[in-house]
């Protein structure tokens, strides 16, 4: 029997919502660890797009897999997918590991407003929560890859999904399984409204969503990449998970190694800082249209100076495959109309040619202050405000990420040391071995479902208290009506062997083994009479659920011996 405080943390490894994950920073890397034990990813390997890659470079893979992704997977932040709970309840679960004036100012559903954008727009309506009291919150839940498949069940959906922090551990495990990229080079980084990776191979990779994000795409300033920037750029990093531990924000206690930690802080850093060329500065216009008419750019053609404003310019390039300031910049100049050409310089307008030439001959350095002010007197003549201009440019050109601090007391942590050779096979063996001495370790079994060598307790616990969705799908069916309903669904499992779906899984993707279907039932039941104690009989095929003398019988393909009292106290 667990203790109780283990008991609270293993089975939130169980319903791993956001608000879990925040507190006990562990379970983001056990999901992953999860997600390598799992056979849905490996599966991948066998696909044609990945067998034509072998032998070839991780990064070639890693491109791959991001078309892979964005083609089988959406982002979903349905507030209904894994129900609602109470800010309250949630508090009061877990205000004994974190204060919760430290919750609020830290999690987005708890009162953090993130960056401006999110402050200006009202974080509840943003999310859709304005249409429930205010106490009201979602059960955020992140998905194994085995849910995140199943969308494909639910009506609406043409493919799997998940939501942000599925994605990022979909990512991880996949650029190891698939793309042979180390363990070690990978590094989760959570903020409160959003989770990615950041991958070190070459310049840096950023996992995003169902997209990952180059250090030339970061910079590119169109709007899918800016959006892309705004957790990092606006945001606390609450947690940052690695093989070799973790490190939180608000702990004052961490697990992962120094040296790893200090790698990522000078990675990302390298990643988030770009040169002031000319590339970057109509990078930088792109992203700032305000700017547009100050600026001009100028083509030669036979011997002629031919002028174009900026914001045509830009205007033919969101219609071409051509950019400003890239190899392709003449052929886009090419594709320009005669009639949108002036054969001599816009008045009031600044050439970026004699711009970048400037830059170019004074060496400008935008991060040295004098630089800077150098700069700002060259454009002041055409720019108001040329001051307020080179500031921004300064910021779109480096971002600084609000990591946790690195004063922490780092503890002794067992690595995760998995070689790139391993089977999947070896890789379970290998986690088996360290579970006794790596509790990210043995929490992955309990993500990963593994019924055969984890203790019931936990995930009875989840099923019992944190399965909304099955509890409001019936709430208007009899007992016999809820029978009917679970034994009218697919007797599928969304887990192979003797792996485990939660109620609210059964209910979302409406299929599911004679053994979850009968703790969907008990929890449903319970949910009606707190006071009410189920007895499940299972004995291999056949499941008995017993309520009050009345018997419902389960067919099950898993092979399970086990004789279960479920209530509300489980």
């Amino acid at each position: 029997m667990l203790h109780n405080k283990d008991l609270e943390k293993y089975s939130s490894a169980v319903s791993l919502s956001d608000m879990e994950c925040f507190v006990f920073p562990e379970l983001m890397y056990s999901l992953v660890l999860a997600n390598l034990m799992s056979p849905a990813i490996w599966k991948w390997r066998q696909e044609d797009c990945f067998v034509k890659l072998e032998g070839k470079a991780p990064y070639r893979k890693l491109m791959r897999l991001r078309q892979y992704i964005m083609d089988e997977f959406e982002f979903n932040l349905d507030l209904q997918t894994w129900g609602l709970t109470t800010k309250d309840a949630e508090i009061a679960r877990f205000e004994k590991y974190i204060p919760r004036d430290q919750i609020a100012r830290s999690n987005a559903l708890f009162g953090y407003q993130g960056d401006q954008y999110y402050f200006d727009v009202d974080i509840r309506r943003h999310f859709g929560l304005d249409a429930y009291d205010g106490d009201i919150i979602p059960y955020w839940k992140t998905e194994t890859v085995e849910a995140m498949n199943a969308f494909r069940r639910k009506p609406g959906y043409n493919s799997g999904a998940g939501e942000c922090v599925s994605l990022s551990a979909l990512y991880a495990a996949a650029a190891f399984i698939v793309c042979d990229i180390p363990l070690e080079d990978i590094f989760m980084v959570l903020t409160p409204l959003h989770s990615q990776d950041f991958i070190d191979i070459q310049d840096g990779v950023i996992c995003n969503n169902r997209r990952m994000v180059t250090k030339a795409m970061w910079f590119n300033g169109t709007e899918i990449s800016m959006k892309a920037q705004r957790a990092v750029r606006n945001e606390q990093v609450t947690i940052v998970g690695h093989n070799t531990g973790w490190v939180h924000c608000l702990y004052d206690r961490a697990t992962i190694q120094p040296n790893e930690f200090a790698r990522l802080r000078q990675k990302l850093s390298d990643f988030l800082t770009a040169p002031l060329n000319a590339l970057n500065f109509a990078n930088f216009l792109r992203a700032n249209h305000a700017y547009h008419p100050y600026f001009q750019f100028c083509r030669h053609q036979r011997g002629k100076r031919m002028f174009v404003k900026a914001e045509v310019l830009f205007g033919y390039e969101h219609g071409s495959r051509f950019r400003i300031g890239d190899e392709t910049f003449e052929k886009l100049l090419d594709e320009v109309l005669s009639d949108d050409y002036l054969p001599y310089p816009h008045e009031g307008r600044i050439c970026c040619e004699q711009l970048r030439a400037y830059i170019e001959y004074d060496n400008i350095d935008i991060y040295k202050p004098d630089d800077r002010y150098k700069l700002a007197r060259f454009l002041a003549p055409f720019i108001p405000q040329a001051e307020k201009l080179v500031a921004e440019l300064l910021d779109f050109l480096k971002i600084t990420p609000n990591l946790p601090s690195e004063q922490k007391q780092y503890e002794p942590n067992e690595p995760i040391r998995i070689p790139n050779t391993w089977t999947r096979q070896q890789i379970i063996d290998y986690l088996q071995s360290i579970r006794s001495k790596s509790i990210t370790a043995d929490l992955a079994f309990y993500a990963y479902r593994d019924m055969d060598t984890c203790d019931w307790q936990p995930f009875l616990k989840a099923a019992m208290e944190r399965c909304p969705v099955s509890i409001e799908a019936c709430k208007d069916k009899t007992p016999e009506q809820v029978y009917q309903w679970l034994n009218d669904m697919p007797n599928d499992s969304i887990y192979d062997g003797n792996r485990l779906a939660q109620p609210d899984e059964v209910a979302n993707y409406t299929t599911g083994d004679g053994v979850e279907k009968a703790i969907t039932m008990a929890n449903i039941l319970c949910a009606r009479d707190p006071k009410k104690t189920i007895r499940l009989d299972i004995a291999g095929p056949k499941v008995l659920l017993t309520d009050e003398g009345k018997e419902y019988v389960f067919a099950s393909a898993k092979n399970f011996q086990k004789k279960l009292e479920l209530n509300k106290n489980t």
